[in-house]
């Protein structure tokens, strides 16, 4: 297929592809916003083309482990960050593997909290196996950061189904008052990541969501329909907020880097993952949308190929649109849909779409729809990694 940016380019352009396999270090910076692990596999096949993709996370995932870290030490929502440090990690020796398996583990569900409380003692004596065959000087650095979650946390704190990743995370982050982009730094060699991993916002906040039929939803895990019944009204409206009790929408703008951050990419992606908590939410801060207007490069929308419980009483179409008004939020009336949006990418053939596209609409709008094979044999219903990844790197 054939498509033309400021040149005509064919999807995927093999020449292309092979030349950045060849050089992963010097590859394309590709920026995702996104969170949680629908990126994973792209992660995976990405590294073997470029060290320099850039990922913006959200952290306002508020289930799981994640939200006793959240409640204990008042902080930002690391689970999301480790997930993506960990899909870009170097699992090779030279990127030591001992590493990866140690922050890959969680503590078991059904265990007793006295015996987990002794397990994570004995990693930081260095007497447990997972630590024991860590190379020094990593082992120590570990082991410290472990030490100083310990003597941090409440003695009833519940370790259960706690990731040892997330463990190490929050340490640094405590130790480092409170920021995350230094402890997002050590991670980062420490199991030597191939890109680049920032939070979208360094603060302690919640998701909220107004329905359609009235109601008012805060926090990002009554979404996604993993934790509890899915939702069964639409969403019309995402915000913000700093208090679950009474939840009042604030408006907290980016940092400079992450301004600079989005300048830098020569490719930014809109990706498959849950529409609102891991996509819409990261546009909800004040000037992601400047930014990205001002990013000269080609901006992709890539949508589910699957169900979505967070876009109920969605189509296509309209999370386009949706997608469209979030990102002209800083400014309505200034920001040109040709500035945020440029391509959406399907396969028709395979995809179990929400819904239909309005290739007319879209058309009218300026956008380009591409149809191209994203979901084969083995990946099905799913976007296959193998051939997203070849398409993405095309358009640089």
């Amino acid at each position: 297929m054939l498509v033309k940016i400021n040149r005509l380019i064919q999807l995927p352009d093999p020449l292309r592809v092979a030349r950045y396999k060849r050089v992963p270090e010097l590859g394309p910076k590709i920026l995702f916003f996104s969170g949680g692990t629908a990126l994973r596999q792209t992660c995976h096949e990405l590294i073997e083309y470029t060290h320099n993709s850039i990922h913006i996370i959200s952290t306002f995932d508020s289930g799981g482990s994640s939200a006793k870290l959240r409640k204990v030490f008042k902080m930002p929502a690391i689970g999301d960050i480790r997930n993506r440090l960990m899909a870009l990690a170097d699992r090779s020796l030279q990127g030591n593997p001992e590493i990866f398996s140690l922050f890959s583990v969680r503590f078991p569900e059904d265990a007793d909290n006295h015996e987990l409380f002794e397990e994570l003692q004995k990693m930081i004596q260095g007497k447990s196996p997972l630590i024991k065959n860590i190379p020094a000087p990593m082992r120590k650095i570990i082991r410290n950061h472990l030490y100083q979650f310990q003597q941090s946390m409440p003695d009833n704190f519940d370790l259960r189904k706690a990731s040892i990743g997330n463990l190490v995370l929050t340490a640094g982050y405590l130790n480092n008052q409170r920021h995350l982009d230094p402890m997002i730094f050590l991670f980062s060699k420490l199991v030597q990541v191939r890109g680049k991993v920032r939070p979208v916002l360094n603060k302690n906040l919640e998701l909220a969501a107004v329905l359609e039929n009235g109601n008012t939803i805060v926090g990002q895990h009554l979404l996604t329909g993993k934790e509890v019944a899915p939702i069964q009204s639409k969403i019309t409206r995402l915000y913000l907020t700093l208090d679950q009790n009474q939840p009042e929408s604030v408006t907290i703008p980016i940092r400079k880097k992450t301004h600079d951050l989005i300048n830098e990419a020569e490719l930014i992606c809109y990706p498959m993952g849950s529409f609102f908590s891991s996509i819409i939410a990261n546009f909800l801060p004040k000037g992601i949308g400047t930014a990205i207007s001002k990013a000269h490069c080609p901006k992709i929308f890539i949508p589910n190929t699957t169900h979505d419980p967070e876009l109920y009483g969605y189509d296509l179409t309209e999370q386009v649109e949706c997608l469209i008004s979030y990102l002209k939020q800083d400014n309505p009336d200034s920001i040109s849909i040709h500035d945020i949006l440029n391509f959406i990418i399907i396969d028709e053939s395979s995809g179990m779409y929400q819904g239909e596209l309005d290739k007319k609409k879209m058309q009218h709008l300026g956008i380009e729809v591409i149809n191209c094979p994203l979901i084969s044999d083995e990946s099905r219903p799913y976007i296959d990694a193998r051939l997203l990844v070849p398409i993405l790197l095309s358009f640089i």
